[in-house]
């Protein structure tokens, strides 16, 4: 699986607000795309990064990602998160896995029996 991660800077941006509900239905239309999720920053822990929101869209594969933002909804979806933030964003492609607590415990025990 592969996501584009979008690191929002600000939503403080005039307009924001307005262009938020715009930009989720052009990035929910984008072909391929399997799931999205945001995370709104409430603390910064540790580090220089000051982001107000993260936005993640995930794909099957990076050519499904790839072809997705190449779109019109993709394109489409550009060109409102890059009016709604004034370009405070980053943009990141990473390859994504995950894993359930329940799978995890399940290897731990595994390992733990190999060594005796």
């Amino acid at each position: 699986m592969n996501k584009l991660i979008i690191l929002v800077e600000s939503t403080t941006t005039p307009g924001f607000h307005n262009y938020w509900p715009r930009f989720l239905h052009a990035a929910e239309t984008i072909p391929g795309l399997r799931r999205e999720s945001t995370s709104r920053i409430s603390r910064v822990l540790f580090g220089d990064a000051q982001y107000a929101l993260i936005h993640e869209l995930f794909f099957d594969s990076l050519s499904s990602l790839q072809a997705g933002l190449a779109s019109p909804p993709g394109k489409e979806a550009g060109r409102l998160l890059q009016d709604m933030t004034g370009g405070r964003v980053q943009l990141l492609i990473a390859d994504h896995s995950e894993d359930d607590m329940d799978n995890i415990r399940k290897y731990r025990a595994l390992d733990k029996d190999a060594r005796g």
